[in-house]
């Protein structure tokens, strides 16, 4: 798992993180919280986050991320960042709107990685 996020004005990459062993719902829960913290420290409020993830949109909106994924040595520091990303959500507040990218119509979010089949 790893996850960007991508500008869509300019195309630029405005961060990068992983990879480690975990799921891309787990990967797009995760980039949304870093946008926001990021948007947030910068005082970011004229965007939007777009996600191909319904499932991280609703474990962002409900402040948990509700994976599946074995929590063992091998995803423990995974884990750890989840944790931290749920306490972000938990003690801040965000306005900005997090809408769901539509593949179908738009092609491909320009966040992936372009590894899809």
């Amino acid at each position: 798992m790893e996850y960007q996020a991508i500008d869509l004005q300019t195309g630029a990459r405005i961060f990068h993180f992983g990879p480690m062993h975990g799921t891309n719902n787990i990967g797009e829960f995760l980039a949304i919280v870093h946008a926001l913290a990021l948007m947030e420290k910068q005082g970011i409020t004229n965007k939007v986050i777009y996600s191909d993830s319904r499932n991280a949109i609703i474990w962002v909106q409900k402040k948990q991320c509700k994976t599946k994924l074995e929590r063992n040595a091998q995803t423990e520091q995974l884990f750890q960042i989840i944790f931290r990303a749920e306490m972000w959500l938990r003690t801040h507040t965000f306005r900005v709107p997090i809408l769901k990218w539509d593949t179908q119509n738009w092609g491909e979010i320009p966040a992936d990685f372009g590894r899809k089949k």
